[in-house]
């Protein structure tokens, strides 16, 4: 049974970093590809960061290019998101994806997600 479980969202004022983290159990997590996704209230999914199951290959959506670092720690089975430069605008529930099989920007592409993990920033 895969599990995916977020930590290490919170409340920060604008400016501030964060650092999530998504352990992995169940998966070949060196085979897969993983990723983060966020829903803002009222908006729709949008993805985030992703990586290539090496993490040779990281990709960003442009809002977020510059402030925040996807990684993964092979023997810890963990995938992070370190956000730097925080903005109110990043609010939102992060959930962490794995297995993806189509478009890596869609959320339909991908098999398994986690509960989620709030981040607020405050202005």
């Amino acid at each position: 049974q895969v599990r995916l479980v977020e930590s290490g969202g919170g409340l920060v004022q604008a400016g501030g970093s964060l650092r999530l983290s998504c352990a992995a159990s169940g998966l070949a997590f060196g085979n897969s590809g993983m990723g983060w996704f966020r829903q803002a209230p009222g908006k729709e999914r949008e993805w985030v960061a992703v990586t290539s199951p090496s993490g040779g290959n990281t990709y960003y959506r442009d809002s977020v290019k510059g402030r925040f670092t996807i990684s993964r720690d092979r023997a810890k089975n963990t995938l992070y998101l370190q956000m730097n430069s925080l903005k109110p605008e990043d609010t939102a529930n992060y959930y962490c994806t794995a297995e993806p099989d189509g478009t890596w920007t869609d959320g339909s592409a991908w098999a398994y997600w986690g509960q989620g993990t709030q981040v607020t920033v405050s202005s």
